[in-house]
């Protein structure tokens, strides 16, 4: 595979159900995945991203438009071929405690191996470089019952990445794991996609990892369909405040990459400090005991507004009517605030 690799195209494509009761979730939908590229899809829950992963892993068919893997359309490969091409990892934990990590990872080795599944000596130098590539060899012998999530979700990924696929399709495979550990699959995969020439696409809720981590966001929302784009693209393009469309108090902080409840502050303050990491946290918890925060200079047009003067966390100047008191840390200063509100 070659970097920049269309895999997957998909050009006005409508995806939904079909039967007696059919729904089209989204229409028009235009998307590339390439070789080398890591992608997060983002969206709220019941957005449509899951239908989206099942669409293009030929799990539901699309209702109108055009799909295709590499260049031919996705229902024309059968099931056999798109299991040499399309590597799949769900949410759900899985339920294969009695299995060995090796055992389990050789089971995607059956779209190669065929109906008895006798691994041959190539077969088992791939489970051994796909166990080495998410860094489980050394558990190759455990069974999936003594494992934490995380690595449960590693054995999973290489079980995708033993099928030799072009293709993983991950939906929300950090849902259940800790900070450290979705950190950890995260850059795994970002990893895989480089190192491996993979088109790896990932759904997720962990917004802040997939701006640090993500080659190309897609962005699901009811009013806008799907963007695709450059990750950095799209945020200073100012797209990532469409994702929560209906919810107009929740707004992404394009400085520190992450979504918040919008400032509504009762009270006024100007906010005077030299470090950007004090001035960030000061605000934050200005901003959550309802101040709303100044910068020098603006106190001009709100004559008498209080001073806070942050040299360093344990040296917090507070000036007010005319008096200067000095805070020692964040909780003295919020007590002195509460006694003068």
């Amino acid at each position: 595979m070659e970097a920049g690799q269309v895999i997957v195209e998909g050009n006005k494509l409508a995806i939904g159900y079909a039967g007696k009761q059919s729904r089209t979730v989204h229409r028009d939908l235009n998307f590339r995945l390439c070789c080398g590229e890591f992608t997060c899809l983002l969206g709220a829950n019941g957005s449509g991203k899951s239908t989206l992963l099942r669409t293009l892993a030929a799990a539901q068919p699309p209702l109108s438009g055009s799909l295709t893997l590499f260049g031919k359309p996705v229902s024309a490969y059968d099931p056999k071929e798109r299991s040499r091409l399309i590597g799949l990892v769900l949410t759900d934990k899985t339920q294969t405690g009695g299995l060995s990590v090796y055992d389990l990872v050789s089971l995607g080795r059956q779209p190669h191996t065929g109906f008895f599944g006798r691994l041959s000596t190539h077969d088992k130098e791939a489970v051994s470089r796909s166990l080495e590539a998410v860094g489980m060899l050394h558990k190759a012998d455990s069974y999936m019952a003594q494992l934490s999530d995380g690595e449960r979700q590693k054995v999973m990924i290489a079980k995708a990445l033993v099928q030799e696929c072009p293709l993983i399709l991950l939906d929300e495979p950090t849902a259940f794991l800790d900070v450290v550990s979705r950190i950890e699959i995260m850059t795994l995969l970002h990893r895989i996609a480089a190192t491996e020439q993979k088109a790896v696409l990932m759904s997720t809720h962990d917004v802040e990892q997939a701006l640090v981590l993500a080659d190309r966001l897609w962005l699901m929302t009811g009013r806008y369909g799907l963007e695709c784009g450059c990750t950095e693209d799209l945020i200073l393009a100012n797209r990532m405040d469409s994702l929560f469309e209906f919810q107009p108090d929740i707004r992404f902080d394009l400085m520190h990459g992450g979504f918040s409840p919008e400032v509504k502050g009762k009270k006024f303050i100007v906010l005077e400090t030299a470090d950007e990491v004090l001035r960030h946290w000061t605000q934050n918890a200005l901003n959550r005991h309802d101040y709303f925060c100044l910068m020098p200079g603006q106190q001009t047009e709100f004559h008498g507004l209080p001073v806070l003067k942050v040299i360093s966390p344990d040296q917090i100047l507070l000036e007010a009517n005319g008096t200067e008191i000095c805070c020692s840390s964040f909780e003295n200063l919020f007590h002195v605030l509460s006694c003068r509100s």
